[in-house]
């Protein structure tokens, strides 16, 4: 009698599965343009304003909040480095830097404030996998946030495109005044320390006070008695 192993079932390796369920987890330009997507009034100067407050080099993600006027009331830069892009992990990246610079807004009935991504990244500005992977993370993480989901904008080394619209522009060159920021930060008029600098008052000029006048000495100084004793100079002999 022999005994042995059944051999194990024929399974797919998990690099094929994971991978099939990584390419379902990003959206193609056709399923973004269909989504309904609000168009920015003015992407230039959204464009323009992010890239001078963050200094995004490549693999640079921006994700920001606007307000109903399309003034940004929150933004957060971070690197996020794969080997592999997954709609999931860009999801989760998001979340967890909306979370720290905004409240959610999951009480109201309909979203309010919108949040756009810029990603700086390499090579052309036609649409990748890794875009499509972002698009799909910012979809969600704008769903589990309480915003709507507003407009994927890529910055390559010559210019920025607001994919699914065909508007695009030159890359904004970076001010000489301001300095990168590269962690989160908070703007808008609740959330912006307001620096106020008061010149300050020419002082008047320091007048000396007037010395007291020197004693005469041909007055006449008065004694005890109260009779003045005049000065006398005795010649020494």
């Amino acid at each position: 009698m022999t005994f042995g192993f059944a051999p194990p079932p024929q399974v797919p390796p998990p690099t094929s599965a994971d991978s099939a369920a990584r390419l379902g987890r990003m959206l193609e330009p056709a399923e973004w343009a269909s989504a309904g997507i609000p168009l920015l009034r003015n992407p230039r100067e959204v464009v323009a304003g992010l890239h001078d407050r963050h200094r995004p080099v490549p693999s640079t993600a921006i994700v920001a909040v606007l307000d109903v006027q399309e003034r940004v009331t929150a933004s957060a830069s971070f690197t996020e480095l794969t080997a592999a892009p997954d709609g999931w992990e860009f999801r989760n990246a998001l979340l967890v830097h909306l979370r720290r610079v905004i409240p959610h807004d999951l009480r109201l009935r309909a979203p309010v404030r919108t949040a756009v991504l810029l990603y700086c990244r390499e090579g052309e500005p036609l649409w990748t996998e890794t875009d499509g992977a972002w698009m799909w993370g910012l979809r969600d993480a704008c769903t589990l946030h309480g915003l709507r989901c507003g407009a994927y904008i890529t910055l390559t080394p010559d210019r920025w495109q607001v994919l699914g619209e065909g508007r695009g522009g030159r890359r904004p060159k970076p001010s000489t005044v301001d300095k990168p920021v590269t962690a989160a930060r908070r703007t808008g008029a609740e959330r912006m320390e307001t620096r106020r600098t008061t010149a300050a008052r020419p002082e008047a000029p320091h007048t000396a006070a007037p010395l007291p006048a020197a004693p005469n000495r041909s007055m006449a100084r008065r004694t005890g008695g109260g009779a003045p004793e005049a000065h006398r100079h005795t010649a020494a002999r």
